[in-house]
């Protein structure tokens, strides 16, 4: 088992959630999160003033998948995530030792 870490623009939330329902894949976690990678921020301007804002709103979709299936949802995720410009994001892939299922105490594949 894999788990998945996604950082994703918020716009494109709905559309990465809807791909990877439609192909059976409706487990996961979404936190808002702030960060930022190579393009280091924005500048704004208010008032006349600029303000440079170097953490941006991100969501990170959190999941755990069979190992054969890792592959499939990166695809997913990068083809319904992507704008094109700096900041679409990021995909982590992690091992993970154990999962259990609280409420009937499954574990492994059957607790996914």
């Amino acid at each position: 088992m894999k788990k998945i870490e996604a950082i994703i623009r918020p716009e494109r939330l709905d559309v990465v959630k809807e791909a990877l329902a439609d192909a059976g894949y409706l487990g996961m976690t979404v936190s808002e999160v702030k960060g930022r990678g190579v393009q280091g921020g924005i500048v704004e301007r208010y008032r006349g003033r600029e303000f440079v804002v170097d953490l941006l709103p991100k969501i990170k979709i959190e999941m755990v998948v069979k190992e054969e299936d890792v592959d499939k949802v990166i695809d997913i995720i990068c083809e319904n995530a992507k704008t094109g410009k700096p900041g679409d994001g990021k995909i982590f892939v992690l091992p993970v030792e154990k999962v259990v299922r609280v409420r009937t105490k499954e574990e492994g594949r059957e607790a996914i």
